[in-house]
């Protein structure tokens, strides 16, 4: 019984944790208008289309590009 309990509980969280990534149409059409050949490891481009597209600010692009492999 407490199995069951363990893995209900396991499968109600794991439902509830969701990451958002760049892989979105909307986020992509947004990159490509700013740059055609986007390359998100080109640490400028990917720093230009947080902030523009994401509505990031320096710090979290900037790290958040840098963990992406951008550099």
């Amino acid at each position: 019984m407490r199995a069951i309990f363990v893995v209900l509980a396991l499968l109600i969280t794991a439902g509830c944790q969701q990451e958002t990534e760049i892989t979105g149409s909307t986020s992509n059409m947004c990159a490509i208008d700013l740059f055609p050949s986007y390359n998100p490891k080109n640490l400028n481009q990917c720093l230009a289309v947080c902030s523009k597209c994401d509505r990031g600010t320096t710090v979290t692009c900037s790290t958040s590009c840098k963990l992406r492999g951008a550099g």
